[in-house]
């Protein structure tokens, strides 16, 4: 069973990934984190704003500095950012009613995200088997997201045990590392999988796909995801915006079918549903009524074998009259009833009538006339 504070900590939180599409430049990024905070508050969702540390003069060789042949590189020594100038990102995340989260790709980021105190840390599928990484991030005892992306069993159980060993709070995302991903390529089954591997974690899914903003969430939902990332970007000043990245409308259908979804699926799954009144009288317009085929005497006995020849049942069925749900069997009539006449609660003695609750849901149900 999942803790109630795994629960607290990660159910129904939406992470959008900034990543280094602030481009450098501080202005962008404020205008990003702006723009898509406004969306999740008209949504009223709970939403993270993630961006990503890198420390750029140590995490690319001094061999391959200004290497243009390498995108990573190249947009990683294009996107640098200095402390102050990422302070002033995740101070507007807060201001804005976020939450700040950062994905630290080198352990010098990980003592960055302690330096801001970030209360949540993500963990990029590519590092879930860095081990040096992941001794720094559970030293800082935060809760912790994991993207599990192209790994193998075996390297996920090692990382979900390592946190487990530290109780380190811990939500498993599904991934598929495909940048953008078509719907083909979503393999949303895999949501299922790991919620049966891993039942006391927050299974999320974290998605790249391109053309549809709707569908994955309702099917990511009613298969119980529980938290959710994108990648976040605007239209802005000529910046080309990558295919696998979210627009402030897009990431606001994306909200919204989230709401669809949790209307549409209702309460908890571990449990009978709560019953409405209005489903319930609707049924009892379906329920056939007992009417009586014969004249019966006050203190006629009922036998469930002779029921056919007493009684039979039709619809509409009334306020107070017994029906086809009740068995009756060893009551008595209390007063005598004639042909045609229905069989009410009234009418008998026994748990339907000398029952207050019973009684009453029998004079509740059924059409007045």
């Amino acid at each position: 069973m999942i803790s109630p504070s795994d629960r607290f900590i990660f159910e129904n939180l939406f992470v959008l990934e900034l990543a280094n599409n602030h481009w450098g430049n501080l202005d962008r990024g404020l205008k990003i984190i702006r723009d898509f905070a406004t969306v999740a508050r008209v949504n009223s969702v709970r939403t993270a704003i993630k961006l990503q540390f890198r420390d750029v003069d140590s995490f690319v060789h001094p061999t391959f500095k200004g290497y243009s042949e390498s995108r990573y590189i190249k947009k990683t020594e294009a996107t640098k950012l200095s402390i102050d100038e990422f302070k002033a990102l995740i101070d507007e995340v807060v201001k804005c009613g976020c939450v700040p989260m950062a994905t630290p790709f080198d352990e010098a980021s990980v003592d960055l995200c302690d330096t801001f105190n970030l209360p949540i840390i993500k963990i990029a599928s590519s590092d879930i088997a860095t081990w040096p990484l992941l001794e720094r991030v559970a030293k800082l005892r935060k809760p912790v997201i994991i993207s599990t992306g192209g790994a193998f069993d075996k390297t996920i159980d090692e990382c979900v045990r390592f946190f487990e060993n530290r109780s380190i709070p811990l939500a498993i995302n599904h991934c598929v590392s495909l940048y953008p991903s078509q719907d083909c390529e979503l393999e949303l089954n895999q949501i299922d999988y790991l919620r049966e591997r891993f039942p006391t974690h927050v299974i999320g899914f974290s998605t790249h796909e391109m053309t549809d903003w709707q569908s994955s969430m309702l099917i990511s939902y009613a298969k119980g995801a529980r938290t959710w990332e994108r990648h976040i970007d605007i239209d802005h000043d000529g910046v080309p915006v990558s295919p696998y990245c979210s627009l402030p409308h897009q990431i606001d259908s994306w909200f919204r079918a989230y709401h669809k979804a949790v209307e549409m699926c209702g309460g908890p799954s571990n449990g009978r549903r709560n019953i409405t009144e209005k489903e319930r009288r609707y049924l009892d317009e379906l329920v056939r009524g007992i009417y009586a085929r014969r004249d019966l005497p006050a203190g006629y006995v009922f036998n469930s074998e002779t029921f056919d020849e007493d009684f039979y049942l039709a619809i509409p069925l009334h306020k107070g009259q017994l029906s086809c749900r009740e068995v009756i069997n060893g009551e008595k009539l209390v007063k005598a009833i004639f042909t045609d006449d229905m069989l009410l609660v009234d009418h008998i003695d026994g748990p339907y009538n000398e029952n207050p609750v019973l009684r009453q849901f029998i004079l509740d149900r059924g059409i007045q006339v």
